[in-house]
């Protein structure tokens, strides 16, 4: 598992192990940050999000009947967003209000030169994806990416 972040802070993201995908797991101390959280660790999958300069910001809505569906249509429309815009995204803001949510990711165009681009994340899975609070408050939004 690779863990950014300082040890034991939050927020933060972490890759997870999925036989040929490749599982994102986001943490915070909101549901919101652990949903941006989730985003930068699809961001690296590709390529060092510090890399990624934040110059063009782009608004996302999305909304779920409920908090895990409501990950799974987030990352996919991020996915969507990085496909036809051609761009890497390495900040986000997340609003939710019940079954709705409504972001804005900052990014830039793919620069192979300077990024690296490892894969092209295909879509979010239904596969491990949970969204829960921990025993310790901290928010935890996780699913598996086809890469």
């Amino acid at each position: 598992m690779t863990d950014h972040g300082h040890s034991g802070s939050i927020p933060r993201w972490e890759h997870f192990s999925h036989v040929a995908d490749m599982g994102v797991r986001g943490l915070g101390h909101t549901l919101a940050q652990a949903f941006e959280q989730a985003a930068l660790a699809l961001t690296a999958i590709v390529c060092d999000p510090q890399q990624v300069r934040p110059e063009t910001p782009v608004p996302i809505r999305v909304s779920a009947p409920e908090e895990a569906l409501l990950l799974n249509e987030w990352l996919n429309a991020l996915i969507y967003e990085m496909a036809t815009r051609r761009m890497l995204f390495a900040r986000f803001q997340v609003r939710i209000e019940g079954e709705r949510l409504e972001a804005t990711a900052w990014g830039e165009a793919v620069a192979r030169d300077r990024h690296h681009p490892a894969v092209e994340p295909k879509g979010a899975t239904l596969t491990e994806l949970k969204v829960y609070r921990s025993q310790d408050g901290v928010w935890i939004a996780q699913c598996v990416i086809d890469v």
